[in-house]
């Protein structure tokens, strides 16, 4: 795989850069996606490069004749104050798709210009990895640079089939995400601990089960650990579990290193938090461990009196001593709104592509880079 760092030594001043980032976020409180790409904008605008920022938002409604529905809460436009202010220079907002006028715009501008393209998922070709929308955007310019780990377990237009009409390269974010979970799936210090919570089981498993052999232990909570108990025979009631996953789930529990909560805290029949004994016992994995690795909050953190489980947690791996890594939307942004994120060795911008990676699955994205 090629990463831009190598063209750190060049003068880019003749080339237009395709750069694709993840800017996928809900609203501008999740700032740690957009900090994360400005250090590759820099590095190029630095080497005299003119810069297109390609990305999409949220999940557009096709309509009838494969016609994406326009939906002003999902344009990209809100995230450029913020870019713009951190990268020290404007930003061109191009809100149509009329490639001939935009190739046009980009040529006459003078190096060193930003351009950022409306969301790619108004456009019906992106989520289908339409070869001709991705050769109509790889026409805008000379190199394209994938700095959106985080979505390259997809099969997107503007993230695999665009690379096969450009030179092409992994940005700063996207090298330093391949390498941190690298270090985890190649030779990770042990003990080796998951943390895993969060609301999408069947996204879950097949981390647990990929790294069986290999971790320490699995301290669970959320939808996996109630999917577990509910295999066990525990009455869960009215939490949430994923049925479809029960068969395997009884496999899993027979396993010593799955660590299932003790105790609970619970509202309207539902597990919503780990308990004192379950926090007691996970911090004594977390101190012994050499490598961590947390995906998904351990309760319905949004919620005052269920937050507890997952503070705590967040601040045992905060005081380790051990190589961490935190992934997940919610997660990450746990962290930092407890002002941690400088107490944790990586914190991934990527969710479910970390997941898959972490899986052994092969990714599109880099499948494609290689």
């Amino acid at each position: 795989m090629k990463f831009i760092s190598s063209l750190k030594s060049k003068n880019l001043s003749k080339e237009t850069v395709l750069l694709r980032v993840d800017l996928n976020v809900k609203n501008l409180n999740d700032s740690l996606r957009l900090e994360a790409i400005i250090p590759t904008v820099k590095f190029l605008l630095g080497r005299d490069a003119k810069v297109v920022i390609l990305s999409h938002r949220g999940r557009p409604q096709t309509l009838e004749g494969q016609k994406v529905n326009f939906d002003s809460s999902l344009t990209l436009s809100p995230s450029i104050p913020f870019l713009s202010k951190n990268i020290s220079a404007p930003i061109k907002f191009i809100d149509n798709f009329d490639f001939e006028e935009i190739k046009k715009e980009i040529k006459d501008a003078p190096q060193r210009s930003v351009f950022m393209l409306e969301n790619l998922r108004f456009l019906p070709g992106e989520d289908k990895n339409d070869p001709g929308l991705a050769k109509s955007l790889a026409s805008l310019g000379t190199i394209y640079i994938n700095d959106a780990f985080a979505v390259s377990h997809r099969k997107n237009a503007s993230v695999v089939a665009i690379a096969k009409y450009l030179p092409s390269y992994a940005g700063l974010l996207f090298e330093k995400e391949y390498k941190a979970l690298s270090l985890i799936t190649k030779k990770p210090k042990r003990p080796l601990i998951f943390i895993i919570g969060g609301a999408k089981a069947a996204d879950k498993i097949p981390v647990i089960k990929s790294f069986l052999k290999k971790a320490d232990a699995f301290l669970l909570g959320g939808a996996v650990a109630n999917t577990l108990l509910k295999a066990k025979g525990v009455d869960v009631k009215n939490s949430l579990y994923d049925e479809k996953l029960l068969d395997l789930a009884a496999n899993l529990i027979k396993n010593k290193k799955i660590i299932l909560p003790k105790d609970w805290e619970t509202e309207n029949f539902q597990i919503l938090d780990i308990s004192s004994a379950t926090i007691a016992e996970f911090k004594k994995h977390i101190k012994k461990a050499k490598t961590i690795v947390w995906n998904g909050p351990l309760g319905l953190f949004e919620t005052p009196r269920f937050r507890g489980g997952s503070k705590a947690i967040a601040e045992a791996i905060a005081e380790s001593k051990a190589y961490s890594v935190v992934g997940g939307g919610e997660t990450t942004q746990f962290i930092k709104s407890l002002d941690l994120q400088n107490k944790i060795s990586f914190l991934s911008t990527a969710g479910g592509a970390m997941l898959e990676f972490l899986a052994g699955q092969k990714l599109p994205g880099i499948e494609v880079l290689k």
